[in-house]
């Protein structure tokens, strides 16, 4: 009796866990539409930017990209039309420039999705990194990220009738967990989850969702040129991650915007990371939040072994230095 008991209350406890989440997560559960909306996507005329934009155009909305080179601008509108046969607005602007910003964002028109998609990476402990270096990556990475939004958010706010609107922040695995050779970088992109996840609670009551977006290491022109420089204990700790190609990652993002997901991972890693470093975020998926909740013990278990490799290649490394 007293096992068949047992036994029962196993089985009615996760059921029980579950139907409480359902009750408790929030945001609810949302659909963000692209057809016929206008999406406007910043570092839009290469890498992941440009394959954003390259699939919200195939799923019929209306695209406008922001980068600073004129040329790849141009280049990349002619690349769009080739493959979708739409049109898009595009917009040579610095994000470190509010007032240039500003502009570009009225002169696009009324936003319904804006993907704050711009990033340096400049690997380099930081001993050895400029300061010049440093405060370029916060400017554009993070400031850059703060102007954007807040040129955006009152035309956002007054999109009188168009339903939910959305803006997605895309930062990196480095902004979920420090690296050797990213203090700089890393400062820059874990300063945007603090700010979409007050964000979130700020403009939640305009049907205005948060996405942020959880990139491991990918193909593009400007990775495979900073790789170049990156120390080599860098390579060794990040070795474990693999890279993705540009057009998956935007393919996860654009589901995850689409979804309103709030924490967007990319690859089965970046899933596990996201359970592991949830914390205090909102979590619209009572599924996930019940993956959370039972995962969290095991996967800080395995958060210490990640360190314990990582701190030994570190010693190793230093051991054969001296």
């Amino acid at each position: 009796m007293a096992l068949n008991l047992l036994f029962l209350l196993f089985l009615l406890l996760p059921f029980s866990i579950l139907i409480f989440l359902a009750f408790i997560v929030r945001p609810k559960p949302t659909k963000i539409p692209l057809k016929n909306r206008h999406i406007f996507i910043t570092g839009g005329s290469s890498g992941i930017g440009l394959a954003l934009a390259n699939q919200a155009a195939l799923e019929g909305a209306r695209v406008s990209i922001l980068a600073r080179n004129p040329t790849k601008l141009q280049e990349a509108k002619e690349s769009i039309k080739l493959s979708t046969g739409r049109d898009v607005s595009v917009f040579s602007v610095d994000v470190r420039d509010y007032e240039a910003v500003e502009k570009a964002i009225r002169d696009s028109g009324p936003i319904d999705t804006l993907v704050c998609n711009q990033g340096v990476y400049v690997p380099q402990e930081l001993e050895e990194q400029p300061l010049e270096e440093i405060k370029f990556m916060i400017d554009v990475n993070l400031m850059g990220t703060f102007n954007l939004i807040k040129a955006a958010l009152p035309l956002m706010k007054n999109r009188a009738d168009r339903g939910p609107g959305s803006i997605a922040i895309m930062s990196s695995q480095a902004g979920q967990v420090g690296i050797y050779g990213y203090s700089a970088y890393s400062a820059s992109k874990f300063g945007l989850r603090g700010m979409a996840e007050a964000l979130q609670q700020e403009v939640i009551g305009y049907d205005i969702h948060v996405s942020l977006i959880f990139p491991p290491d990918t193909e593009t022109p400007g990775f495979a040129e900073e790789n170049k420089k990156r120390p080599q204990l860098t390579s060794v700790i990040a070795a474990s991650s693999g890279a993705m190609k540009a057009e998956e990652v935007a393919k996860k993002a654009l589901h995850g915007i689409q979804s309103g997901s709030f924490i967007v991972p990319c690859n089965f890693e970046g899933l596990l990371l996201s359970i592991a470093t949830a914390g205090l975020s909102p979590q619209r998926s009572f599924l996930m939040a019940f993956a959370e909740v039972v995962t969290i013990g095991i996967l800080r278990i395995a958060a210490l072994c990640f360190q314990w490799n990582w701190y030994g290649s570190i010693e190793k490394w230093h051991s054969r230095k001296s």
